[in-house]
């Protein structure tokens, strides 16, 4: 009697296994997330080995730490500026990074560049599972890139990659994209949890074993998430998501995790007819503003990675006609835009409850950090006042719920660079207020939400 295969249920966004199918994951509190995954037969670890072409591995060797070099590893440049200050300062042999983004977007455009221009020193190999050999090379031909070099093969198969892999041995392998790669052994469709899981596993572990940068392309869900289980994140070593809406040519390129660099690095390319190209300095793209002084208009300085980033912020605020007057904020939290709004009812004495409150960060930039809120309640303030405030101002800190203005990290660093680019008055917190003067520029330091104001007025 045939023997029923082995399954079990995986939750879609944490990766959590479970025996039998529930409504809720257990591990994150989900609901409607798990999917069945049928478990394939298990093989004894020489066989599986021997199948999987990584029969020249080692077993078991342990070595203490005091043995291991701690050398820098050398590390690969991709050619571009901005992708090497995203990475952590180039491509890590044997590393997995794994790029995601809307359609559109510039992630095989962006590979294939790097790809080209690697591929003048380099072993290259460009999978593609989505796209034939003849419509990369149209692609790349219309970009004006080098087509001699670069070795492309349509497969979506895993252990048919793998074997080609370990014949031709490239230095940089690029797979476009995970989700439609397959194992023969795994009789779920391509896309799925295990499919995914499983697939990624083994181009991890080849390119662990044979000292390969592997390079994944992963789609986007609706609500901008990277599709896959979320085990796949914790397989790769760093995670890349490049952003950019329709109506605009320029791109960011963002770091969720790397173990080789700082997370949350940002780095900004425009798309053009040549392709992507890399903005040397994205601040002056950000800080685009008319000849005009308008108020509810304010620039801060954010912390992005490694560097700091000059941005534009706008408020406006207008007499509501609805019951429950509208807060919206585009590229800042909606939860912080209502408590610093409370803030500045309750420390500021300003009321805006009977007002509809609109704040957009310009150029399609995403803060996350704390050190825009003063700008933001400035920025209100001066729109609900229409009062403009100065083009030459820069202002950043972050407010507390008591009304203090609390400091930032690297504050002397972002003041160096609104100085850099011709600001000459700064409203910072007390606590980053520099020692030596700042030449070019008169620093306000501010404790309170009332000092601010002062400062404002003044």
């Amino acid at each position: 009697m045939a023997k029923k295969p082995a399954t079990a249920f995986v939750c879609n966004d944490c990766g959590a296994d479970h025996s039998k199918w529930q409504g809720q994951c257990s591990e994150c509190g989900v609901w409607n997330s798990l999917s069945e995954v049928r478990l394939g037969p298990t093989k004894s670890s020489g066989a599986s080995r021997r199948s999987s072409g990584f029969a020249g591995a080692a077993d078991g060797a342990v070595k203490t730490l005091s043995e291991i070099s701690v050398d820098e590893i050398p590390r690969i440049s991709s050619g571009a500026q901005e992708l090497d200050l995203v990475l952590g300062g180039g491509l890590v042999p044997g590393s997995c990074i794994l790029i995601g983004g809307e359609p559109g977007a510039g992630k095989s455009t962006l590979l294939l560049q790097t790809l080209c221009h690697l591929a003048k020193t380099e072993s290259t190999l460009y999978v593609t599972g989505e796209e034939s050999p003849q419509q990369v090379a149209m692609r790349a031909q219309r970009l004006g890139l080098p087509l001699d070099r670069v070795q492309v093969m349509a497969e979506t198969s895993v252990e048919v990659l793998c074997a080609t892999a370990e014949r031709l041995r490239p230095k940089i392998l690029v797979v476009d994209s995970i989700q439609v790669m397959h194992l023969d052994d795994i009789a779920s469709a391509p896309g799925s949890v295990s499919q995914v899981r499983e697939s990624a596993a083994m181009l991890v572990r080849l390119a662990k074993l044979s000292n390969t940068v592997l390079l994944l392309v992963g789609h986007v869900t609706k609500d901008g998430s990277l599709a896959g289980p979320k085990v796949l994140e914790h397989m790769i070593d760093c995670s890349l998501m490049l952003e950019g809406s329709q109506d605009s040519h320029f791109r960011t390129l963002r770091s969720n995790k790397n173990r080789f660099g700082a997370v949350n690095e940002l780095g900004v390319f425009a798309m053009t007819e040549k392709g992507l190209r890399e903005v040397a300095n994205p601040s002056a793209i950000f800080l685009q503003r008319g000849d005009e002084v308008s108020s509810g208009s304010a620039v801060m300085v954010i912390w992005e990675g490694t560097r700091p980033l000059l941005v534009e912020l706008q408020a406006l605020v207008d007499d509501s006609h609805l019951g429950n007057p509208r807060r919206v904020a585009v590229g800042l939290d909606h939860n912080r835009l209502a408590m610093l709004l409370a803030v500045l009812h309750r420390h500021g004495g300003i009321m805006v409850g009977d007002q509809d409150v609109f704040v957009n960060v310009v150029g399609g930039v995403k803060v996350t950090e704390t050190s825009a809120d003063l700008a933001l309640l400035l920025a209100v303030i001066s729109s609900f006042r229409n009062r403009p405030i100065p083009r030459d101002w820069v202002i950043f800190g972050e407010v507390g719920l008591s009304g203090e203005i609390r400091p930032v990290a690297n504050g002397q660093e972002r003041l160096r660079e609104a100085a850099k680019h011709g600001f000459s008055r700064a409203i910072v917190p007390a606590a980053n207020a520099p020692k030596q003067p700042v030449k070019g520029m008169e620093v306000v330091a501010v404790r309170k939400v009332g000092d601010a104001l002062a400062a404002m007025e003044g």
